[in-house]
């Protein structure tokens, strides 16, 4: 991947920055895109660190302007766009009895609009250069559901139909999209769940632990590389055995 360009929305911190390191170590120059333009900047910097060009861009994923305008500049920065990682998401978690409008709104924006802005934005350059590699961050909640999660459960299900549906589109200009669906990844998303649910997570792995950022940066890096060439409309668990449990 040296010198390639890989886009990765949601970069600052957690799964998406444990990418961003993955691709720079493998030669691939990054845009750092967050809503926390500060956070992308800093992340940028730690990343050139590596020896690579990367940039930092502030982009609201829901808003299709700053999208385009996130795009526009990785394009008069880097000349092409090989890469894009659709990893930005949110939870607004409630029984869905209690769920609000706003907060159902708000997740399907972020996380399903989110991915379809953005990958709309980069199909235009990718047919044109007739290449390029599109991953969606989804998860096994996405396929297997979870109380109290609908709103996030749907907009990662709405993820994998966009996945093999434009993947299906696409496959003849030689561009690939495929989704990963991580299962209980250690974040700052899941710290928060306090240590009953996480015990209850963990019983139910079968590999008797939580996956790592780096667990879902690797599988990542195999699908943004060549060697995924004849890989596509595919959505791969990294789950610990989760979903086979």
């Amino acid at each position: 991947m040296k010198d390639k360009v890989a886009v990765v929305t949601g970069g600052a911190r957690g799964i998406g920055k444990a990418i961003c390191e993955k691709l720079a170590r493998q030669g691939c120059n990054v845009v750092v895109s967050d809503i926390d333009g500060d956070g992308a900047k800093t992340t940028a910097k730690e990343l050139e660190a590596l020896g690579i060009s990367a940039i930092g861009v502030a982009a609201n994923v829901a808003d299709a302007d700053q999208v385009k305008a996130m795009v526009k500049e990785t394009i008069d920065v880097f000349g092409r766009v090989d890469i894009l990682i659709n990893n930005a998401g949110i939870t607004r978690d409630s029984l869905i009895m209690r769920m609000s409008e706003a907060d159902w709104d708000l997740v399907i924006q972020i996380n399903l609009k989110g991915a379809f802005l953005c990958t709309k934005a980069v199909i235009r350059p990718m047919m044109k250069q007739r290449s390029g590699k599109i991953i969606n961050v989804a998860s096994v909640i996405g396929r297997m559901g979870n109380a109290g999660q609908a709103n996030y459960a749907a907009s990662k299900a709405g993820m994998i139909g966009l996945t093999q549906s434009t993947a299906k589109e696409v496959a003849a200009r030689n561009i690939q999209v495929n989704a990963i669906a991580p299962g209980f990844i250690q974040t700052e998303m899941t710290q928060d769940l306090g240590k009953e649910v996480i015990d209850a997570y963990l019983e139910s792995i079968p590999a008797k632990r939580a996956g790592t950022p780096d667990d879902v940066a690797n599988v990542t890096a195999f699908l943004a590389s060549t060697a995924s060439d004849y890989v596509t409309g595919q959505v791969i668990n990294i789950d610990g055995g989760l979903l086979i449990a």
